[in-house]
């Protein structure tokens, strides 16, 4: 006799074939479940903004950025993410790319990115996504393409990085605007332009704009904020009227503090900078909310680099210590709604695989960054994360450095002007901080006896590192004092 089990099995497959209702005990048929729409993407970057600017850091009681507050809270927050290019043409270069700059054909100021490299925005568009960029882009040549206006409108083709259904903007913005007033080119190369407007505002009003329209595929969006860039003819940040008296005596970093620079001047429009854009930020996530968007859109807010107000070598950026490597990184949406901090090193090379990850797109192999999703969600991802960040500097030297969770190790080529070369294969050992015994790197401790094994250590590991990213192996000679 059948057993009762196999009588069950038996009238479930003919009422199913017959089309009946289904018996008692049969199993309910479950229905499939509906595909998840693909998430948007909106990806801000606030050039020059130093990650200890930002309040959920808790490293600066000052600063006012309740909305940036507000996405990390909600979303992740990578506490320790670094440049690898501390310079905003290199710098751009490489996140878009994740390639070091050096490999994106971008190691310095006026050069034009190397359009056979994939980047996020061809990745992003070829994977059916609408791709669009507003702001200030850096990484075309000072010689305008045929049809173009120098340091303004890209035209149509591959200098616009494969945003190829919106491109407005500025090559240079900050070199054909002011703050309150200037030049702004939309996506046909008409300069609309602004007046007695704030920067910040109207470049955010565009993007609004891109994002209240009807969209019927899902959207990436680069919004690419100047400010609190300074403003390079008159060397100051400006803020909006609205803060230009709200940080008169401000907090002062503790790296800055016992250092000459021009701090004393400038903190107070980097205050107010750094607010106008918090303010940019809730707007953004208000208009997402108020369309219907903002649960199905992943928002990044980062920075190029830091600001180290000329306190190291006469600089503003261009160096290897933490006030112009380390910037802010904070994703909420799907995905990332973790409500926690990350307190591994992550880079910008990481920044485009994280995206197009989220996405559900696999990077090209030639990417060398790697996505940060499985480092939120993984403990053992977390363990063997290998937390060491790989830095080129031009501009104010050819240089290279290694940023670990302890030490911040730097080489250069004392024969080289920054501009002048690429790389070297010569270099001599220039600095070394303890990061947990001196976090503001106050005391260079290269040359130092006691240092020599931690040193013999970096060195090898940075001319690893070297070429690994495909630079000409290179010597490195030992610090032969200390001062």
């Amino acid at each position: 006799m059948a057993s009762a089990t196999s009588r069950r099995d038996f009238l479930r497959t003919a009422a199913l074939a017959s089309g009946s209702v289904a018996v008692a005990n049969a199993e309910p048929v479950k229905p499939a479940a509906a595909k998840k729409p693909r998430p948007n993407v909106l990806m801000v970057c606030a050039d020059q903004f130093r990650a200890d600017f930002i309040g959920a850091h808790g490293e600066n009681p000052s600063t006012r950025t309740p909305h940036l507050n507000a996405l990390a809270a909600r979303g992740t927050m990578f506490r320790k993410a670094v440049s690898v290019q501390p310079l905003c043409s290199p710098s751009r270069a490489s996140f878009l790319t994740s390639r070091y700059a050096t490999e994106a054909g971008v190691w310095k100021l006026g050069l034009e990115l190397d359009h056979s490299l994939p980047t996020i925005a061809t990745e992003f568009h070829k994977n059916g996504y609408t791709t669009a960029f507003v702001g200030k882009w850096h990484v075309s040549s000072d010689d305008a393409p045929e049809g173009g206006k120098q340091l303004g409108w890209i035209p149509p083709g591959p200098s616009r990085g494969g945003f190829e259904d919106l491109w407005e903007g500025a090559n240079v913005l900050e070199i054909v605007s002011h703050p309150t007033h200037g030049s702004y080119w939309d996506d046909s190369g008409k300069d609309i332009g602004f007046q007695d407007e704030y920067r910040v505002d109207f470049v955010t009003d565009r993007a609004i704009g891109f994002l209240e329209q009807k969209h019927e595929k899902p959207w990436f969006l680069f919004l690419s904020q100047l400010e609190p860039h300074h403003q390079n003819d008159i060397d100051q940040f400006v803020a909006p009227q609205r803060y230009e008296k709200s940080f008169e005596d401000p907090h002062v970093p503790a790296d800055l503090v016992t250092l000459p620079g021009n701090w004393q001047s400038h903190l107070p429009g980097y205050y107010g900078c750094v607010q106008a854009i918090d303010d940019c930020i809730g707007r953004l996530v208000e208009s997402l909310a108020k369309t219907g968007q903002l649960e199905n859109t992943v928002i990044l807010f980062f920075s190029d680099h830091g600001c180290t107000f000329r306190t190291r070598m006469g600089e503003y950026k261009r160096a290897p210590h933490d006030s112009a490597i380390r910037v802010p990184f904070i994703v909420a949406g799907p995905g990332f709604d973790q409500s926690q901090i990350v307190d591994e090193i992550v880079t910008l090379l990481d920044l485009t695989p994280t995206l197009l990850d989220s996405a559900g797109i696999t990077p090209p192999s030639s990417m060398r960054g790697r996505s940060l999703l499985p480092l939120i969600s993984s403990s053992k991802v977390r363990s063997e994360w290998g937390s060491t960040a790989y830095i080129q500097i031009s501009a104010s030297m050819c240089a290279r450095a290694l940023r670990t969770p302890d030490w911040c190790y730097c080489v250069y080529d004392p024969n080289i002007r920054g501009d002048d070369q690429s790389h070297s294969t010569s270099y001599t050992e220039l600095a070394l901080y303890s990061i947990s015994g001196d976090p503001s790197q106050h005391t260079n401790l290269i040359g130092r006896p006691q240092y020599k094994e931690v040193t013999a250590k970096l060195r090898e590991e940075l001319q690893r590192r070297i070429t690994d990213a495909g630079e000409p192996a290179a010597s490195i000679a030992p610090a032969k004092f200390f001062i």
